[in-house]
């Protein structure tokens, strides 16, 4: 107790909860968004062709979580494009990923220090969506728990539960990259959070909200950036997962990873769907690159 009163851990994580997302924490959130978007395959190509339709993917996967949990509590799929500041920053990021001359931004963002740092970034704000997703279901559902721990899951992984229709904007089908069927780290850790934040909001989890707000992004940004560091395909769900599913359904769980990095696999051996799309996107267009040069 004396150490935490020296640390003020309460009064940080006060602060830190209240702290503003915008510019900053959101400009990562785009740039590691739109970065992603730029790995899958035929992006830039849909680029060149139609920018319109590159922008409204780039969109999808800045705003997704917020258009999903929008429709599902019976708002417009449309209110959130009334924040003028957030759209025009990101149509901003979506330009200079695919249109900057020599392709200077992107090499700069992609550079694996920087890139580490967005990416951690991004946690904090994917943490606080899934907070604010529980907090206003539990509003307008007072004991809906259910409804809570889904808006909350939606709001932290929605960009991926909608990749799907995505893809449909650039002209691709890949029903193998279905987050329900190959739940990704983010999307399972947006799960799991949902469920302790919904604890939290019905008190049935002795925690302020500012110290859980707090300690999830902070196993959340550490480990997807030591995730991305490692070029990491496991997780640390794994080993309980595994063993929950044995012991409860007589089998153990299996699913691709979120890992948005280049992987060499042999040439004449099938892409594993273990993989998740975003590394067999940037492998596939690193290979294309290194073909054109």
């Amino acid at each position: 107790m004396e150490v935490l009163s020296v640390l003020n851990l309460g009064e940080f994580a006060q602060i830190f909860s209240k702290m503003g997302m915008f510019p900053v924490f959101d400009l990562a959130y785009y740039i590691v968004s739109i970065l992603y978007l730029k790995y899958e395959p035929g992006s830039v190509e849909v680029s060149r062709r139609s920018p319109v339709a590159s922008w409204l993917c780039a969109m999808l996967y800045c705003f997704g979580s917020y258009i999903l949990a929008d429709v599902m509590l019976g708002s417009s799929p449309i209110d959130y494009f009334q924040h003028n500041s957030h759209i025009l920053l990101a149509s901003a990021v979506w330009y200079l990923v695919f249109y900057c001359p020599l392709n200077l931004f992107y090499k700069c963002v992609a550079f694996l220090p920087v890139k580490l740092v967005l990416v951690a970034l991004k946690e904090v704000v994917r943490v606080r969506k899934i907070a604010a997703g529980v907090h206003h279901a539990h509003h307008a559902y007072h004991h809906g728990f259910f409804i809570m721990v889904i808006v909350g899951y939606v709001k932290g992984s929605g960009v991926a539960l909608v990749s799907n229709f995505e893809q449909l904007l650039r002209g691709v089908w890949r029903p193998e990259t279905n987050e329900i069927l190959n739940m990704s780290f983010p999307t399972k850790a947006s799960l799991y959070g949902a469920i302790l934040f919904t604890l939290q909001e019905t008190h049935w989890l002795p925690v302020s909200k500012s110290t859980l707000i707090l300690i999830f992004t902070l196993f959340m940004a550490t480990t997807k950036a030591v995730m991305t560091a490692r070029h990491s395909h496991g997780s640390p769900f794994s080993l309980v997962e595994s063993w929950l599913c044995f012991l409860l359904f007589g089998s153990p769980v299996g699913g691709s990873e979120d890992d948005h990095h280049h992987h060499h696999a042999p040439a004449a051996a099938p892409a594993s769907p273990l993989k998740s799309k975003e590394e067999l996107s940037e492998g596939t267009r690193k290979r294309k690159v290194k073909k054109a040069e």
